[in-house]
């Protein structure tokens, strides 16, 4: 995840990661909240111009899930990930 995707391995997962939330409707809108939120401030001035994360929080993030900074998030786990923040304001709603 060092370089800022390019080549074609990094361009396969990001195509793998979109296919397995554009299967699923009910994440859409938490995937662009998402990618708002943790998108580099200023991302469309810059090459890819995609609203990515910070290559350094997706090492941290790679890092602490896998135990390999320069692991690929698998995209059952993004998937994941989204049901979770989709969730997670539901459960804070419904406690005391």
């Amino acid at each position: 995840m060092t370089e800022a995707l390019g080549g074609a391995a990094a361009w396969h997962w990001v195509l793998r990661i979109a296919l397995a939330v554009a299967r699923r409707p009910g994440l859409w809108v938490t995937a662009l909240r998402q990618a708002s939120v943790l998108a580099v401030p200023g991302w469309w001035h810059e090459p890819p111009h995609l609203p990515l994360p910070d290559p350094a929080y997706l090492r941290f993030r790679s890092q602490t899930m896998y135990g390999d900074a320069e692991r690929r998030p698998d995209p059952g786990d993004v998937v994941t990930y989204l049901e979770w923040c989709r969730a997670w304001p539901h459960l804070t709603r419904s406690a005391p």
